[in-house]
Parts: structure tokens; sequence; C-alpha cells
């Protein structure tokens, strides 16, 4: 039975870096990657057997748990009738359907094969609908790789400190403008100065990749107020929020309607997918209709489809969210307590089944916060659990997740388990 570190040697040689995104390579925490064979309901199982509490979560599709029944028999009657077609299917309709009626904002939309598609084309017809060039995101947002976005970027390029990956042309990067999350100030003087020209406003309303950061009040809302004033287009990135932290996102959380809407993660159960829409006169300029052109071979996947139905499916029984955030609520609030016991300067935030947990004092409100915190505690601290069996992401600039299959006996398991590697590290 090959090792993790075999493994990676092995992938190393046909694999750039090894992996197939970043941020799993465990460069910013050090050591080789664990690699994983299978999962159930909250564990992850590793290539030599070894069995651990999962709270990464395929980074936020998982909500209801690894290998779910449900989920899994829609996906097998999907493959029963073939992989893809390349043409419309009822399925995509079905799927439309169900998003629209938890996302009303989204008059019409589109489905594709990932996040960093559906921010890309939210981007483009925003462009197109505008006549503008410029766009606004916030330093710390992270919302895929393509070349507009990659500008103080979060998620992986902060890991690696390169918020400004090479390969972006500079003068496409110049039509991206960066502001601090959670300064309303900052934007107002901005906008004062450049709204006429700004196409659209980007933002995860919670951040998740620079770790996870709460929008403070008024500050959605004072956005939303600049976009109607210039004529912009608000986007919220809700690729990793859109049924993770409410049925509805954040936007119905807060109660905050944007112009366009990206998803991703949950609506596809596990599989590959994304999807990007909003009202109805921004979407009429997407081709076939308008002249703004976006296309995908394998968007609206019937199996993909499948897989995030059968998972809304499981999200709409009566107290869904209720037990979920009861129990990331708990979660959180026992590993701050094992903390303060242990004299380690530590805050955390939650919401629905998405946490952040930072070796700071806190308030963390922006990047600069989140860049202030202990790396080296976070380091040992990864390791630590990871030792005790307890998956977390390797990457003090990610969020985490629990799942509906986490139960007492698991969060109890990690509570003792925090506690006892919180106090190795003073």
């Amino acid at each position: 039975m090959p090792t993790s570190q075999q493994l990676f040697d092995r992938a190393s040689l046909s694999i750039a870096g090894g992996v197939n995104s970043p941020v799993r390579a465990f460069r910013a925490v050090g050591g080789t990657p664990v690699f994983f064979s299978r999962a159930q309901g909250p564990f992850l199982y590793d290539a030599e057997g070894r069995e651990y509490i999962d709270y990464v979560g395929s980074w936020g599709p998982m909500i209801a748990g690894h290998a779910n029944p449900h989920i899994l028999e829609a996906v097998r009657e999907a493959i029963s009738n073939g992989l893809s077609f390349g043409a419309p299917t009822a399925i995509e309709t079905e799927m439309a359907e169900r998003v629209r009626s938890l996302f009303p904002s989204m008059q019409r939309l589109r489905f594709c094969s990932s996040g960093t598609e559906a921010t890309m084309s939210a981007i483009r017809l925003a462009r197109g609908f505008t006549g503008r060039d410029t766009i606004v995101k916030f330093e710390g947002c992270y919302h895929g790789h393509s070349d507009s976005l990659l500008v103080k970027a979060g998620s992986g390029a902060l890991t690696f400190g390169v918020p400004s990956s090479p390969g972006v042309p500079a003068d496409l990067a110049r039509h991206t403008l960066n502001l601090p999350f959670n300064d309303l100030e900052a934007a107002e003087t901005l906008f004062a100065n450049q709204g006429n020209e700004i196409a659209c406003l980007i933002i995860e309303p919670i951040t998740g990749n620079m770790n996870m950061v709460l929008p403070e009040p008024g500050f959605l809302a004072g956005l939303r107020a600049l976009c109607d004033h210039y004529g912009t287009v608000l986007i919220f990135d809700e690729v990793m929020t859109g049924f993770r932290v409410a049925p509805g996102g954040a936007q119905g959380l807060y109660g905050i309607q944007p112009d366009m809407t990206c998803l991703g993660k949950i609506i596809g159960g596990g599989m590959p997918v994304g999807a990007f829409g909003g009202r109805q006169d921004i979407m009429d300029q997407l081709a076939p209709l308008g002249p703004v052109y976006q296309a995908g071979t394998l968007s609206g996947n019937p199996v993909a489809m499948a897989a995030g139905l059968a998972t809304l499916d499981l999200l709409s029984a009566p107290g869904f969210f209720e037990a979920l955030t009861a129990k990331t609520s708990a979660f959180v609030d026992g590993i701050l307590d094992a903390a303060r016991d242990a004299e380690i300067p530590m805050s955390g935030v939650h919401q629905g089944g998405m946490f952040g947990l930072f070796f700071h004092p806190g308030p963390v409100r922006a990047l600069s916060d989140v860049m202030a915190a202990n790396e080296a505690h976070f380091r040992a601290f990864f390791h630590g659990m990871l030792s005790e069996g307890i998956y977390l992401a390797p990457s003090l600039y990610e969020a985490g997740f629990v799942s509906s299959t986490h139960g007492p006996d698991e969060l109890a398991r990690t509570v003792a388990a925090a506690r006892k590697v919180l106090n190795t590290l003073n």
C-alpha cells in the first residue's frame, strides 16, 4: 500500500507541482499532502487507511456529507442514461427553476462548469451591458483565476504570497481596482472619482478565501446604493456562500439584492459546476439573444444537475439549516473555549455551516487583520490536528465547513483534539 509521500513523489513526475490546485500542495503549512482514497459522511480515509474527521468538505460542496446515499442514487440514475449530450435536457430547466426559487434576484441564469467560469462570464456580461471596462473587487476576495481577477486575490494566491500573478497583462490589470473589505468610505471615494467608468463591482458578501470575514452592518447596503447611483452592476460571488450560510445565500441572509450572482460548489453536489445569473435585462445580452458571447461544452451536464438537485432536496428538509447552524456554533465555541483555557489569542466567526478560525484576538474585518494572524501557531495547530485525525484546510486563508453528518461525537472529538493541541502551543 503506497504512502502519501510515495504517491506525491509519483504525481510530481507528471502533474505540475504534484497537485491539480495549488493549496493542496501543503506549501503553506509544510509537509506532504495527504492523498485520500475514499470518504463517507464526515470522514475521509487516506491511502493508508487512516480516518480523519473532515472540515474541508471538498472546499464547500459536501454540505450533506460524503457519499450521501440520496445523492449517489441520483447520480447513478443519471449516469445510466449517458454522461453528456451537448444538447438541452429537461433537468437543466428543473435545476434553474429550483435555483430561481431560492435566489429570486436570478431572474435568468446560465450554467457552466466552474466558479471561475461563472465569475469570468458575469464580468464579461457586465462590461458588455454597461459599455465600460473598469471593474472593482476587494483585497483578499478570490473569484477564480481568470486574468481580470488575479489582482490582490485571496485563496491559494495569498497562501503563496503572490497576490498578482505573472502572466496577467499589465494593460488588463489596470482595469481592475481594489478596495479593502468592510471599508465603505474607501468605496465611496473611489466611486466619486471613477464611478462613471466602473462596469461592475464583484464581492464575496461573506469572504471565504481570506478565511471567513463577515460584512459589517451597512457595508453591503452601502455598496448597493453606490452601484445604483453610478449605474454599476453589483455582482455577488456566492460560489462558496450560496446554500451554505443560508438557503438563499448571503443575499437572502442580509436582504441585499445584487444585479448578478455567481454560484457553484453545492449546486453540483460535488460534481464540477458553476452558474451565473441576474436581472433579465442584463442576462438577455447573452448570446443567442444578445451580442455577449459565452459557451461551454459541458455546461448543464446532466450528471452534475442530478447531483445538485439531490443536494438541494436534502437542504430543503425542515430544520436542516437550524441544525447545521447549531452544530457549527457549538463547534466554534468549543474551539475558542479551549484556546482561552490555553491562553492562546484566537477568534472565530460562523454562519450556517461555514466557519473561520484565526490565531488573532479579533476583530477580523479585512485582509490586513487576517495577515496579522499568528502563522506559526496556525501551522503547528494544523499539523497537530492532522496527527489527531482532524483534517482542516492547509492554509490560514481558507474558511472551514461543517456538514449535516457531523454528529455530537465527531464534534466532541474535534474539540478535545483542539484542546490537546492548543495546550502545546505555549
